[in-house]
């Protein structure tokens, strides 16, 4: 738990594996410090993260685990559902996995007795993103390798299915948009659907391949952030269906873009693993260059703080944390 030079990260964690994705709860879950999901090869570890630059009663980082959940397969995709809160009595996590046997897993526990999970079946191919419908959290979507989108119920129903021409890669509900769906493809087509009709509303082209990761900015639903290739490109939809800003970022293929939750002008992207570390860069719209440049060996997964400046991202048995300006 202390400030990490060498690799640049300001905090890190130490875990028992190696970490394949990590997500900050972005929902108000009534807990003082913030939620933090991270998934390893068999193993799903919830903890609690508070930062000294959110309480000065804090060093550093304090970070706890709260529950270890048993998951048998390697960790892919976790999204929170926003009925997870803590204040409660009892308390309730819920929390939906994607994983390697193409599968979805939906947890629900109250960090004591309960401890439920619920496999959802229907894709043909591997996942590669899941997502709680943000307000209610009574639906779930997943895009596949097997071009579809689907929208799940609780109880593991399809409700709905989006046929793509092409591999889905990235999924995206907005709390300010709650009947609409963005799904990113790996041909470039970014996609909005409305999920009551169940049809296509409007389309993005990023006239370059393949795309790897799409994110959909909290602070503004006309800003639309992607990875392709080499560089990072960034959409205002009231200008164009075109990108109006794109630049080369990562040597080898940039592989996933994520807008900050805290400022709309912040975001970050991260590159594959080269042949010795993975490079994070955190991206400002007044600056022509990265104002952060982190390093991982093996890095994988990326998640913004819900309120802070801060970014985690996950490698050999360690979540890397870094702080960044407004």
């Amino acid at each position: 738990m202390k400030q990490d030079q060498a690799r640049n990260a300001t905090y890190t964690v130490d875990c028992d594996d190696y970490v394949h994705v990590v997500e900050f709860n972005p929902f108000e879950s009534g807990e003082a410090g913030s939620l933090l999901a991270y998934g390893d090869n068999n193993y799903v570890v919830i903890g609690t993260c508070r930062f000294q630059e959110e309480d000065t009663a804090v060093e550093g980082i304090q970070y706890k685990v709260l529950r270890t959940f048993h998951h048998g397969v390697r960790v892919d995709a976790i999204a929170w559902s926003p009925e997870t809160i803590i204040d409660a009595l009892p308390p309730q996590i819920r929390f939906c996995t994607a994983a390697s046997d193409r599968k979805l897993r939906l947890f629900t526990s109250d960090l004591q007795d309960k401890n439920e999970y619920k496999d959802i079946e229907g894709h043909s191919s591997y996942i590669n993103d899941v997502v709680f419908s943000p307000n209610t959290g009574q639906s779930i979507a997943s895009v596949s390798d097997d071009h579809t989108c689907r929208v799940w119920d609780l109880e593991g129903n399809e409700k709905a299915s989006f046929v793509l021409r092409s591999p889905g890669m990235s999924v995206c509900w907005h709390p300010e948009e709650e009947f609409k769906l963005m799904v990113a493809q790996k041909n470039g087509t970014i996609r909005f659907y409305d999920v009551l009709t169940q049809q296509a509303i409007l389309s993005l082209e990023s006239e370059q391949v393949p795309l790897t990761s799409a994110d959909w900015c909290l602070k503004n639903t006309f800003k639309v952030g992607a990875v392709a290739g080499n560089d990072f490109l960034i959409w205002d939809m009231t200008r164009s269906s075109y990108p109006q800003d794109r630049r080369p970022v990562h040597v080898d293929k940039a592989r996933v873009f994520r807008w900050c939750k805290a400022n709309e002008n912040l975001f970050a992207t991260t590159g594959c693993p080269g042949k010795m570390n993975s490079q994070l860069l955190v991206h400002h719209f007044g600056h022509s260059q990265p104002i952060l440049i982190g390093s991982v060996s093996v890095g994988s997964g990326l998640s913004w703080h819900r309120s802070l400046p801060l970014c985690v991202m996950g490698g050999f048995r360690k979540l890397y944390f870094w702080v960044t300006e407004m």
